[in-house]
């Protein structure tokens, strides 16, 4: 076996000069900002849950979309505040979900000594009251493995999370009395919810919403809560860009990183064509954030149990991916209704 290392020679004077070190003082936190956000985010999402809570005691689908104050009814809500404890069980359940997921990258940050904020909420007057939660990572990460832990650290704890609450949900979920009506908002189950519900009509084959169809049960808010976790769970694992997934691919194959975005984003177009109009969104988001990716060191390499956590990550992705996570919801048939919506218009202007 040959040897190309060079013979040793001694040190230069050079070799024993100080190398300067420059000290940073941490950023300040801001944790006012942090509270004032967590405590806006759990009124939003209080005021969509007392709603989703009303319509499950009286049999009515959790989105039901009868008129334009269902989309965040805080006048609703307000006309007899009581109500707003209705919304416990919603709240409580999202923001336990976001914050595992949050968590799980913030220990990781602490556990390397990368510096991070706490989690930010952010409040948003949605179908959910929120857009979800994130840290910042202000500091370096200097290394693949600590890059691939911290990555996956929040995916894994927020799947976790989110099971638990889907097993104990489906259980206090019912049949639907009728179908949705033409403006409920439909949702699509991804595959660890039908696994779910079948392992549920399993050990509990007297539950009456075991022996319906998920299309057919009333899901408790609670659920939907669980349904929205694992739905983040899957943006959050898309490989590409800057998020958890992309993260989880640079930090195995740094140089497969760019391919495996605009893989991505090529096949999320088409989704949004066919299935659900909101990925061209998530295509345009992953395109913006693939551009550059902070580097880490190249050694050490990821093995071992890493190897079979990459490959668990690849299986949450799978059970968590809604194609079309609304019913009616593709680019085209968007397009169509406008359309549908914009002829009668067009054949009064020409016959004026």
């Amino acid at each position: 076996m040959s040897d190309t290392s060079p013979p040793f020679a001694p040190p230069s004077a050079e070799f024993y000069a100080p190398i300067p070190v420059r000290v940073t003082q941490a950023p300040r936190r801001r944790y006012w900002l942090h509270v004032l956000l967590l405590l806006a985010t759990c009124f939003t999402t209080l005021v969509v849950g007392a709603r989703m809570q009303f319509n499950f005691i009286h049999n009515q689908p959790v989105f039901s979309l009868d008129d334009s104050s269902s989309l965040f009814p805080v006048s609703w809500t307000f006309s007899h505040p009581s109500r707003l404890l209705l919304g416990a069980p919603f709240a409580g359940t999202l923001m336990l979900i976001l914050l595992a997921h949050e968590m799980g990258h913030y220990l990781y940050c602490r556990h390397y000594g990368v510096w991070a904020t706490l989690p930010f909420f952010i409040p948003a007057p949605t179908l959910i009251g929120t857009f979800g939660a994130f840290i910042r990572i202000r500091s370096p990460i200097r290394s693949r493995t600590a890059l691939f832990d911290i990555g996956i650290a929040g995916p894994i704890a927020g799947f976790v999370v989110a099971f638990c609450v889907l097993v104990v949900s489906l259980g206090l979920s019912r049949p639907a009395p009728v179908w949705p009506a033409l403006f409920d908002l439909e949702l699509n189950y991804p595959l660890i919810f039908r696994l779910t519900h079948h392992l549920v009509a399993m050990f509990s084959p007297a539950h009456s919403a075991a022996r319906m169809p998920l299309n057919r049960v009333l899901l408790h808010p609670t659920a939907v809560a669980a349904w929205v976790g694992m739905f983040a769970t899957s943006l959050n694992l898309l490989p590409g860009g800057q998020l958890d997934g992309g993260h989880i691919v640079f930090s195995i194959a740094p140089r497969a990183h760019r391919f495996v975005s605009r893989l991505t984003i090529l096949v999320l177009l088409p989704l949004a064509y066919y299935r659900w109009a909101g990925w061209i969104v998530w295509a345009v988001l992953l395109q913006l954030s693939s551009l550059r990716h902070p580097q880490v060191a190249d050694w050490p390499k990821i093995s071992g149990v890493r190897a079979w956590l990459a490959l668990s990550a690849l299986v949450m992705l799978v059970l968590t991916l809604t194609p079309a996570p609304f019913a009616h919801a593709s680019l085209r048939e968007v397009l169509m209704q406008l359309w549908d919506s914009m002829v009668p218009m067009l054949r009064h202007l020409l016959h004026r």
